[in-house]
């Protein structure tokens, strides 16, 4: 028994004063940077970059669209990539577990019947025949490694490490799918108005080649002229069919999204008009951007466990001591089994050491160290793409506000002119094929006009995105 005293005391002897031969982590510094391009202000009258300010709501919130928020809220409860995250952190977390383990002495017990004959020539040149005989042995053992350079730890801080990337892909995938059901009714909606204004520039077309057969039969006008009219009819009526299929896939796309299948879930209709333009946008800034992004937060957990990993390496070049205890009950008779003159205990201590690896552990050493040093690139790579995103997206935005603002002047000059030409009609100036092109010019300019509100709208949806969304709640998606 006093020996199993003196293991209990040198376990927790170890245990405070064991140390580490590995390095310890230290984060990266946050980038010496206080913008992402040299002007982050954006201003136009219905948008304004708010700098310095972190979202405090679910992004997806700000278009106001109460549709959105619903089937968003569906898609976080439903789709099979969160699903898939959660179970990943969820394994990660219990491998933490399983290393942590190590720590602890390993405590088991051991059962064994046999039936042994010793050979005669074991105990020397005057044998004694010892008969074969069977024996019972019973009881529990004992195995604990002592850590005293760090190997278990480093391997734990290893396994954190990995729980801590897994947490930060869930977060990422919270990001994508958000993201992505956005992209989706956003597609919807834009399609469904260009459809709208495809159809009516098909029926101005129907209209002319009316006007311009009629012509021709009246023998005013000429067999090329319907053949023209009748290109252009199909010409417009062409590019219909690819816009069905582009609003068919977007709401294919959501339903996945929401984890339904396509013939068992149907899209809302979204509406353009339903969204609202934030006018307000927060930017955090680059030195709280790398707290907040998934992908760095995740680049970083990689750097840690790349420490972890030359800690690993370190210990192993160290010596390992591992103790056992073994208490058992032997005896040669069922009945005599657990009799106190059955006992048998044994504890022992052992030690492994490198002596000479042919450089094996020197060269796993610095190639742990490489690695760390290929992490730390990748963390730097990824901040700097981080940046290159939220600078793509300002200047986006601050391209897309002019472009809405040149087709909205575009709309409108069509606009007056049509209405232009209906008056020169009226007093005989024109005739109604100049009042059919007046049309389809302000119909082509509204069909432009949509285009160019839907990029702003997903390039507004790409820089929360940029700047790492905001947190996903409960109650996400609620207005």
């Amino acid at each position: 028994m006093k020996n199993l005293n003196l293991v209990f005391i040198v376990f927790l002897t170890t245990m405070l004063c064991a140390c580490g031969v590995g390095p310890d982590y230290n984060a990266p510094a946050a980038p010496n940077t206080k913008s992402y391009t040299k002007q982050d202000n954006l201003l136009s009258k219905d948008q304004h970059i708010a700098i310095g300010k972190n979202l405090e709501v679910a992004w997806w919130t700000l278009f106001r669209n109460k549709t959105l928020n619903r089937v968003i809220k569906q898609a976080l409860n439903n789709n099979y990539d969160i699903v898939i995250a959660k179970k990943q952190l969820a394994q990660a977390d219990e491998s933490i577990k399983s290393k942590s383990g190590n720590f602890w002495p390993q405590v088991g017990i051991t059962g064994a019947v046999a039936n042994q004959l010793y050979g005669v020539a074991l105990f020397g040149p005057a044998p004694i025949r010892i008969p074969a005989f069977t024996y019972y042995e019973l009881g529990p053992t004992i195995s604990w490694e002592l850590d005293l350079f760090g190997t278990t730890r480093y391997s734990v801080k290893q396994q954190e490490a990995l729980a801590l990337y897994q947490a930060r892909q869930l977060d990422a995938a919270y990001i994508i799918l958000t993201s992505s059901v956005v992209s989706q009714a956003v597609e919807i909606a834009s399609v469904k108005a260009e459809i709208v204004a495809t159809k009516r520039i098909i029926a101005e077309d129907k209209k002319t080649l009316r006007m311009v057969k009629t012509k021709y039969i009246i023998g005013s006008g000429t067999k090329l002229d319907v053949l023209k009219a009748k290109a252009e009819l199909d010409r417009d009526r062409a590019t219909l069919p690819p816009l069905k299929q582009r609003l068919n896939i977007a709401k294919h796309a959501m339903a996945i999204l929401v984890g339904k299948a396509p013939a068992n879930w149907l899209a809302p209709n979204f509406d353009l008009a339903n969204f609202t333009l934030p006018k307000e946008l927060p930017l955090s800034l680059p030195s709280e951007l790398v707290h907040k992004r998934p992908d760095i937060l995740a680049a970083e957990a990689n750097l840690q466990g790349a420490s972890a990993a030359i800690g690993i390496a370190t210990a192993n070049m160290y010596p390992n001591i591992v103790i056992t205890a073994e208490l058992l009950q032997e005896s040669l008779t069922p009945g005599a089994l657990f009799n106190s003159v059955s006992t048998a205990w044994a504890v022992a201590a052992g030690i492994t050491a490198p002596i000479f690896s042919g450089g094996k552990l020197s060269a796993e050493k610095r190639k742990t160290e490489l690695a760390y040093d290929a992490a730390l690139a990748q963390y730097q790579q990824t901040v700097l793409m981080a940046f290159e995103q939220v600078a793509n997206a300002l200047s986006a935005l601050s391209n897309d506000s002019e472009t809405v603002i040149l087709q909205k002047e575009t709309v409108h000059i069509a606009d007056t002119a049509l209405k232009l030409a209906y008056k020169s009609y009226e007093v005989g100036s024109i005739g109604l094929m100049q009042i059919q092109d007046s049309q389809r010019t302000l119909a082509r300019a509204e069909l432009e006009l949509i285009r160019a509100q839907r990029q702003r709208f997903l390039d507004t949806a790409q820089l929360f995105i940029a700047l790492g969304g905001s947190p996903v709640t409960a109650t996400s998606g609620e207005p």
